[in-house]
């Protein structure tokens, strides 16, 4: 069996008045993400991940926020798409592990509901998706509220 790891970072500002989704779910929030696209940070960090264990580029490669049709996109959308682009290369999704750093608001209760979000767009068992979320301890611009910060790794297999 052939494997590969891929790694992601995404960072979106925080803003008063826009929704929050992470890892495809809504999250009760007096503050949302600035994006093009819905904003969801997290599956932004996920697609660069699977696009980048097999050298395919980046999610501003494949759908830029030049581009009015991925404006207001559900992002979910991009994964299912970055998803086509593994299968089509002949690999499937192993597993993937993603953690938020976001000072507020608690990310916890959401955490089941996220892990179910991803692995039914990954197709894959919710035992495959691991979602944890982290403070910086009020340090630095997640700290302040600012914005919020996502790695994901992934490992793909054929």
């Amino acid at each position: 069996m052939d494997f590969r790891i891929g790694q992601g970072f995404d960072v979106h500002a925080l803003r008063a008045g826009l929704p929050m989704r992470l890892c495809g779910v809504s999250v009760e929030s007096p503050v949302g993400f600035v994006a093009h696209s819905d904003g969801d940070v997290a599956i932004h960090a996920l697609c660069d991940a699977l696009l980048g264990a097999l050298a395919l580029g980046d999610i501003g490669h494949h759908f830029p926020d030049t581009d009015p049709q991925w404006k207001g996109v559900d992002s979910r959308r991009l994964l299912a798409a970055v998803v086509r682009m593994v299968r089509d290369a002949g690999w499937r999704v192993g597993n993937v592990d993603v953690t938020i750093a976001l000072q507020a608001p608690k990310i916890g209760p959401y955490v089941p509901q996220m892990r179910a979000e991803l692995a039914s767009v990954l197709e894959v068992e919710p035992d495959r998706v691991s979602v944890k979320a982290t403070t910086t301890e009020k340090l630095g611009f997640t700290g302040r509220g600012e914005g919020c910060a996502v790695w994901a790794m992934a490992l793909v297999q054929r």
